[in-house]
């Protein structure tokens, strides 16, 4: 059954990017990247190391960061950690249109995703192992592009423009219901206020229980003054 649920998971993976490809942004978005297409080795890797058995939790951030899954497949995937701890190095591609000022360079990249190492390195120091971690957790994106401007500047997907805004959301809303319909977990829970709204927006069918934990990123001054002890007792609350 897991094979099963594995190899689905993967299928819908594949229709979601080619889905969300075809979709067309207009300034100031100029460079569109699409993690699960150019480093999709890595992204399926991630997908047989944490799809076995029943998942407990899984934990929705809301779209790759340009040092993090951009550059390895992996949501929140800070280099070090998804190398080091996770044990993944493949080969990753070049998105079809690079900016200069945010080129992949995959496992090389020198750049460490300040979001990816505290949640990444938050869960290391919890569950020591991934195997531990992965038995009964699971990590995702509900938007799975990075939107950057002609500067270089990253742009969060509910800074765009209405109509493009909607169009997205709609394939990422019926993306992560059909993923959560075939995961069947005990929770569902957003990191960051963002994903707390569309999960509650996309499964609002479900009779499925969802929470919400503060988002790591270092724009957030709160999460700046211990993340993951914040974390930890949001966490505990659920």
């Amino acid at each position: 059954m897991t094979n099963n649920k594995l190899n689905k998971i993967k299928e819908l993976s594949i229709q979601f990017s080619n889905e969300v490809s075809k979709l067309i942004f207009s300034e100031p978005v100029a460079f569109v990247y699409n993690p699960l297409e150019y480093a999709r080795n890595s992204y399926f890797k991630y997908l047989e190391m944490s799809i076995k058995g029943h998942t407990k939790n899984v934990f929705l951030g809301m779209n790759p960061g340009p040092w993090g899954m951009a550059q390895t497949g992996v949501p929140f995937g800070e280099v070090e950690l998804v190398r080091d701890w996770m044990g993944i190095d493949v080969n990753i591609e070049k998105p079809e249109k690079e900016h200069p000022k945010r080129p992949i360079t995959g496992f090389n990249c020198k750049r460490s995703e300040v979001s990816g190492r505290r949640l990444w390195g938050y869960f290391k120091e919890k569950y020591k192992t991934p195997e531990s971690f992965f038995k009964d957790n699971f990590v995702a994106n509900y938007c799975p592009l990075v939107f950057m401007e002609e500067s270089g500047r990253n742009r969060t997907p509910d800074k765009l423009k209405k109509e493009e805004r909607e169009k997205l959301y709609k394939i990422c809303d019926d993306q992560l219901l059909q993923i959560i319909e075939l995961i069947n977990p005990d929770w569902v829970i957003g990191i960051g206020g963002f994903a707390e709204k569309r999960i509650n927006s996309a499964l609002s069918d479900l009779n499925i229980k969802t929470g919400k934990v503060l988002h790591p990123s270092p724009a957030s001054p709160m999460a700046n003054r211990g993340w993951a002890e914040i974390a930890e007792k949001q966490l505990n609350l659920i």
